[in-house]
């Protein structure tokens, strides 16, 4: 049954167990966006949790499953316990440390929507079946949502093909559990092996694979993180595991207790993996990548950037506020409406939400533009005005910018238009090119100000220190007001921070305060400017590959190092 159809008045609620896959957001099933949008509950692990909130409604309630702090056991080696984290939810009356299959149902009564979510699959978690039949019991009932297995989509994103076209044998063991039967079976065959254990436990898992027969130079890798950007892939032999990830300085380590998954066999062609690893090597995978932008602005370039495999972190440098006076806004929305304007020109996404938003307050749509001539510049500027149910009239056919727009605007001619007259809305810090190009074309312009940029407020204490101290490894400045706020609330990003402007005036700017310039976008749009970062990005891997260089990250390079300023 459908969460969408479900009786809200249920007396025992309702449970969905849902598989959150092996950590990448983006393996999320449809059925299971669609179960979380519903949820009033949400249980589950702090790091699946991390992973499923983003559907979350608002207003859903969060249980977190933690490790018992007196044991130390994790779900899936003891009793999962649970702690309430938001005490002032619809759960807030359950007490702290029960078992997870008694808070599941309680919270479940009463016409609960409850989501169980559980790493990978429901159908492979140790203790689902377990909270399923009690479910049973206690008359709630359920259904299950599968997910992308981590046995499975780990080596996928590893470039670790499981079978190949002889049809081998594909046997999964979780090495936590496995009994000495279990090891003698799997080291017979001499089919594909993928193992799950912890990293400290990887050597003991090949030896018993040794142990049961497999030979010490079978091929051999090791994912961590999978699915995730901090994703990272060993190739070794079951003999030379221990020594590989020794070199590599992984262990000994505190963090010895991560899952992983290790991937044994002849066929499973670990060997091809260079070729066939298309996830760490994207171009910017794993790279921190600032993004100095406003909150709104900043959501579709973070997605871009998280598609080339980078982690891109917003810092808002410019907050957009109402202007000071709002009168002259208030008469040229009105002028919109009685015929004073022949043209109304958006110069950017914020000048149509300033507009909208006056819009809306007056109880006007976008009916309101008939006969209106509409311009636009840039891509994303288009794009708010068709949300708005408006198709620009025109754009620039070159440079996106104000000299674009005058290079495609038409001279005022009495004849063919009725009305001389542009409206205008822009920042309060707006240049004057396009006004003093349009009036050089004959039009009138009522140039008013929809909006004020000012600088935002600092960063945490711990972003500023990652900005000074070399924690991004690059920096998108997509104005030149971007770089002076970003300096001014946190400070100069470190030298071996990658610099990316949008143009050369930013460029401009960004040197000017002492920064060095590696990366320019060809044209003034921030997905072009994303897209060079990614083509730098791409040309240094092949430049240390080509060196026999270890892939390193800006940030992992010698303090003080020299950087190579990019030619595009």
């Amino acid at each position: 049954m459908s969460p969408t159809t479900l009786p809200v008045g249920l007396e025992h609620g309702h449970v969905t167990f849902l598989g959150a896959g092996p950590g990448d957001p983006g393996l999320l099933t449809l059925r299971a966006v669609e179960a979380l949008a519903h949820a009033d509950v949400l249980v589950g692990e702090h790091e699946v949790l991390d992973v499923v909130r983003t559907h979350a409604r608002a207003g859903v309630a969060f249980v977190r499953t933690d490790p018992d702090p007196s044991t130390g056991t994790f779900p899936g080696t003891g009793t999962p316990q649970l702690t309430v984290v938001d005490v002032a939810s619809t759960t807030a009356g359950v007490p702290a440390m029960r078992d997870a299959a008694h808070l599941v149902m309680e919270a479940a009564r009463g016409g609960k929507r409850v989501v169980r979510a559980v790493s990978g699959d429901p159908g492979l978690d140790a203790y689902a079946a377990e909270e399923m039949l009690a479910c049973v019991a206690g008359g709630v009932p359920f259904e299950v949502v599968p997910g992308v297995a981590a046995a499975v989509g780990v080596p996928a994103y590893a470039g670790v093909p499981l079978r190949d076209a002889q049809g081998a044998d594909v046997r999964f063991v979780d090495a936590r559990t496995a009994s000495d039967r279990c090891w003698t079976e799997v080291g017979a065959s001499d089919g594909t092996v993928v193992v799950s254990t912890t990293l400290d436990s990887v050597a003991a898992a090949a030896g018993e694979l040794v142990a049961a027969g497999r030979k010490p130079d079978t091929p051999m890798t090791v994912t961590v993180a999978g699915t995730t950007t901090r994703q990272r892939t060993w190739t070794a032999t079951l003999g030379s595991i221990a020594q590989t990830l020794k070199q590599a300085k992984v262990l000994p380590s505190p963090e010895g207790g991560r899952p992983v998954i290790a991937v044994v066999g002849e066929r499973s062609a670990p060997a091809r993996r260079d070729q066939l690893s298309w996830f760490e090597n994207k171009p910017l995978f794993g790279w921190k990548v600032l993004v100095p932008r406003t909150k709104e602005q900043a959501a579709s370039l973070s997605d871009q950037l998280r598609s080339y495999g980078a982690v891109p972190h917003e810092v808002p440098t410019i907050a957009v506020e109402p202007p000071r006076t709002p009168q002259q806004m208030e008469r040229a929305v009105k002028g919109l409406v009685t015929g004073r304007y022949e043209w109304i020109a958006f110069t950017s996404v914020n000048a149509v939400r300033a507009v909208r938003e006056k819009f809306e307050e007056y109880g006007l749509d976008a009916r309101a533009f008939a006969g209106i001539k509409v311009a636009a510049v840039g891509e994303q500027t288009a794009k708010a005005l068709v949300a708005f149910g408006v198709k620009p009239d025109l754009m620039p056919s070159g440079e996106q910018s104000a000299a674009g727009l005058l290079d495609d605007w038409p001279p005022y001619d009495p004849v063919f238009d009725p009305i001389d007259r542009v409206f205008l809305p822009r920042a309060d810090i707006a240049t004057e090119t396009l006004v003093a190009g349009l009036i050089e074309l004959g039009w009138e312009v009522d140039d008013v100000t929809a909006y004020r940029t000012v600088r935002a407020s600092p960063p945490p204490a711990e972003t500023r220190e990652a900005i000074k101290g070399g924690g991004f490894d690059a920096v998108l400045f997509t104005s030149s007001s971007t770089v002076r706020n970003l300096v001014g609330i946190a400070g100069k990003p470190h030298n071996v921070t990658v610099i990316a402007c949008i143009g050369p005036a930013t460029a401009k700017t960004a040197e000017e305060h002492g920064l060095r310039v590696d990366v320019m976008a060809p044209e003034p749009s921030v997905h072009k400017l994303a897209e060079a970062l990614a083509d730098f990005g791409l040309r240094r891997r092949a430049a240390a590959l080509d060196a026999g260089d270890p892939v390193t990250r800006p940030s992992e390079r010698r303090p003080g190092a020299r950087r190579r300023r990019s030619t595009t």
